[in-house]
């Protein structure tokens, strides 16, 4: 499993920058600490290198995952701008009100993998810090990118279970867990929840 997500994370590259972009537009700050959670990291490194945020760290899960995301720091050479740490989907080991930004690619769709702790997302989430939970390409990924790795990136994405969801099952799930603050579902680039923390 771990193995496939590796080549699904390497296969996503030529993308993460262009994501970053849709990341940051959402986000609309250049300071702050920028947390990217889960098993499908990526995005953290084009935001540092593109200006956004100011501490950076991973917090990846399913146990395993860390080695991977340490390697790729060392490889890319952001091991003194990057911390990585492996977490839970309840984002254990992340102080309460700590993280300006919160990335969760992958989110929604993997339900044999983990499910969404909206609460603990909340929690590490400073009062008016932003958290963009979902998947897609982004708004600015070229068709062109998203041709060349498509296919592949399906395939892929089904061998490790995923499922389709719609907006509606979402704004269902969101609504029935009361949450405070601004959320929105966007589908522009994808299907993400966008979280702002009054």
């Amino acid at each position: 499993m771990i193995s496939r997500i590796d080549e699904i994370n390497r296969l996503w590259e030529p993308v993460y920058p262009h994501l970053a972009r849709h990341v940051a537009e959402i986000y609309g700050r250049r300071e702050g600490s920028v947390l990217e959670a889960g098993p499908f990291c990526g995005v953290i490194y084009d935001l540092a290198r593109q200006g956004v945020g100011d501490f950076f760290r991973i917090a990846s899960f399913p146990s395993g995952m860390q080695d991977f995301y340490r390697f790729e720091t060392r490889k890319k050479q952001m091991e003194d701008t990057v911390d990585v740490i492996g977490s839970t989907p309840s984002l254990g080991g992340i102080e309460d009100g700590s993280v300006d930004l919160v990335v969760f690619r992958g989110a929604l769709f993997f339900p044999e993998l983990f499910r969404v702790d909206y609460g603990a997302i909340l929690r590490v989430l400073r009062e008016g810090g932003v958290a963009f939970v979902g998947g897609g390409f982004g708004k600015y990924t070229p068709a062109e990118t998203i041709a060349a790795i498509g296919e592949r990136s399906r395939e892929m994405n089904l061998l490790i279970g995923k499922t389709d969801v719609k907006p509606e099952e979402i704004r269902r799930d969101l609504s029935r867990q009361n949450l405070a603050g601004q959320v929105d579902v966007v589908t522009e680039g994808g299907l993400w929840v966008v979280i702002k923390k009054p």
